[in-house]
């Protein structure tokens, strides 16, 4: 068989039609920031970040048209009103991109372990090898701006060490904790920046949004994040470390919402997911038994919250339907 008939397997399908319908959702707001921005560096990273995910979609556009497979609607200029006044600033305008790029590198990484068609590789390891140099580039802007805080800091040891006693079940919650180790750290670390950067895009919707029920959905996510920050940061401050407080990146005081109420819905849904993935790898490294149940606890209540957030989609007909497979109990009937 030559390899260009090798039908899409199931994991390509997946990858490409997920990759789509987000490239398409996030380019709605590079849209926006770029009609607004004033500080030039900042709008040319947009302005790459803009370039790539065009470019992204319509390689998946060609792939699809190739295949004869349906290319899935996602948003459009329909879902982005141009002539809407800022609602955020420039800062956030950059931390946005590099929020993305912090879930696209890991993505596209997980997707080349999951592809084995040629054209398919070469297409996400393309993706991964620009997502990571923007990434990269937001990175060093966010630092040259003051408002990358860095994570927590240890002392050097001075010789390399082995647990002697094995950790009980009991760990974590009674008698003396043992200190945080690097991993747990940075992981917490990264929990508390997350959700900062959350609750700045929270506080912009519910501004804008006039909606009973999705600004009531929204103010339930907010109290969700800011119960993360402040507990995390609590147990950094336990054991003798400052708690994460960065330089403020403030939303304008605008009330005109920029973007449609479907793709506001799917920004915090499919964020609200990828918090779960995160937390449960958190988890996974963790040692201290008190550290991994919050992430056991908060994981449960992220979910129920995202399924609040499907069901609203759902029932507003919002929610793009991934494609299924044959349902041969229906055809036997």
């Amino acid at each position: 068989m030559r390899e260009h008939n090798i039908q899409l397997t199931t994991p390509e399908i997946a990858a490409l039609w997920t990759s789509y319908i987000q490239n398409s959702a996030t380019m709605c707001f590079y849209k926006h920031f770029l009609q607004q921005l004033e500080d030039s560096e900042i709008k040319n990273v947009v302005k790459d970040a803009l370039y790539l995910e065009e470019i992204y979609n319509k390689e998946i556009k060609k792939i699809f048209e190739k295949e004869g497979f349906p290319t899935p609607d996602g948003f459009t200029d329909k879902d982005v009103d141009l002539s809407a006044p800022p609602l955020y600033t420039d800062l956030f305008a950059l931390s946005f991109v590099y929020r993305v790029g912090q879930m696209l590198v890991p993505f596209y990484a997980t997707i080349l372990t999951k592809v084995a068609r040629k054209d398919i590789v070469e297409y996400f390891d393309e993706c991964m090898r620009t997502s990571t140099k923007l990434y990269k580039k937001s990175l060093q802007l966010m630092l040259s701006k003051g408002i990358y805080d860095r994570p927590p800091k240890i002392p050097y040891p001075k010789e390399v060490e082995y647990l002697v006693v094995p950790p009980t079940l009991l760990e974590g919650w009674f008698g003396d904790k043992r200190p945080l180790n690097v991993l747990e750290l940075g992981e917490i670390f990264y929990v508390i920046e997350r959700n900062y950067i959350g609750l700045v895009m929270l506080m912009g919707l519910i501004q804008v949004t006039k909606d009973k029920e999705i600004k009531g959905f929204f103010l339930k996510g907010k109290k969700l994040a800011e119960k993360q920050v402040e507990l995390f940061n609590k147990v950094l401050k336990e054991e003798e470390h400052f708690g994460n407080i960065p330089v403020s990146i403030e939303v304008t005081n605008s009330t005109v919402s920029p973007f449609s109420e479907k793709l506001l819905m799917f920004l915090i849904t499919t964020t609200t997911s990828a918090g779960i993935y995160l937390l449960s790898y958190a988890m996974s490294i963790s040692i201290r038994k008190d550290i991994a149940a919050h992430y056991s606890i908060l994981m449960a209540e992220i979910a129920k919250y995202g399924g609040e957030g499907l069901e609203i989609m759902i029932n507003r007909g919002w929610m793009e339907q991934p494609p299924q497979s044959i349902d041969r109990s229906n055809l036997y009937k």
